[in-house]
């Protein structure tokens, strides 16, 4: 696959505040990337550069083979970005917030009505068109900000902690939707969050620490770098003297192995105490502390 955004050695200071620091990372058309890292990491600041609402201070930006230094504008037409706070004008109706934004591409009349009538059938908003958006519910209100940023069909859709706050039905609604895109569009999604379990079906992550990467994989190649493999023993409430560490459940006892060869030796050299028993791999969670020394809040992960 091509690669549509190119980072190389990106730099970015704030006063004595290093904020990215010879950042560099590829993400390839159709993929959804996750970007991960606390607050004041550098996520929002590396977004704010590739949207061309920031100036850096050294580095080179690439978004669909353009040099953000000389076709910001025309890169900005190929991106749709769903930001931590909505950018949604609370006194207009759903409306008039999306007919505003649709005509800065053009896109008006009949072919307004058009992508209206899609966007609200797709993201279940119909019934909200003339609600003015400082009446509605954060979730929907978050529809609505999905919708902007989808209505001129961009090649890149960019989720700056898009799900934080809401309900699970919305959190999977938006999701579902996404992914429908990403289906059949090849949209490339640049997602940061902190619901790891977001991140544990992205095609690629890039974790940063203090503006730098401090790891990057795929969720599996992540997972068996930096954690191991819990077997969860159902039944059992001794502990196991195996060599490794035990934890005692509610359920049983999960032993904790440092990678799937070493739970299939021990389940072979020991069948009598694995009848009931349950192999998973480490979470995100856990990589993210491994490479961090840090928790990253957010929802359960798998």
């Amino acid at each position: 696959m091509e690669n549509i955004i190119e980072i190389e050695h990106l730099n970015k200071c704030f006063g004595s505040v290093k904020a990215v620091q010879d950042l560099s990372f590829r993400v390839k058309k159709g993929e959804f990337f996750a970007f991960l890292g606390v607050n004041g990491a550098g996520k929002s600041t590396t977004i704010s550069i590739l949207c061309g609402q920031l100036e850096k201070d050294s580095g080179k930006v690439y978004v669909c083979g353009k040099d953000a230094d000389r076709a910001i504008g025309e890169i900005a037409r190929k991106i749709g970005v769903v930001f931590q706070n909505s950018l949604l004008d609370r006194p207009l109706t759903v409306r008039q917030n999306l007919q505003s934004r649709a005509a800065l591409y053009g896109i008006t009349g009949k072919r307004f009505e058009r992508r209206l009538e899609e966007l609200s059938k797709l993201l279940d908003f119909s019934d909200l068109l003339n609600r003015a958006v400082g009446k509605l519910s954060g979730g929907q209100r978050r529809r609505i900000d999905i919708a902007r940023a989808l209505f001129h069909q961009p090649e890149i859709l960019i989720l700056d902690e898009p799900t934080t706050g809401l309900d699970p039905q919305t959190r999977k609604l938006l999701w579902n939707v996404i992914d429908a895109l990403r289906q059949t569009t090849d949209m490339t999604v640049f997602l940061t969050t902190h619901y790891m379990e977001e991140a544990a079906d992205a095609d690629y992550v890039v974790i940063l620490d203090s503006g730098k990467i401090a790891a990057e994989g795929t969720p599996l190649d992540l997972k068996n770098r930096f954690t191991g493999d819990y077997i969860t023993v159902y039944g059992e409430r001794e502990a196991f003297d195996f060599g490794y560490p035990t934890q005692t459940l509610r359920e049983g006892v999960r032993v904790c192995v440092p990678n799937t060869a070493a739970a299939t030796e021990l389940i072979l050299a020991h069948p009598e105490r694995f009848v009931d028993y349950e192999i998973v791999k480490g979470k995100m969670d856990d990589v993210f502390l491994a490479v961090t020394g840090k928790q990253l809040s957010g929802g359960n992960e798998k």
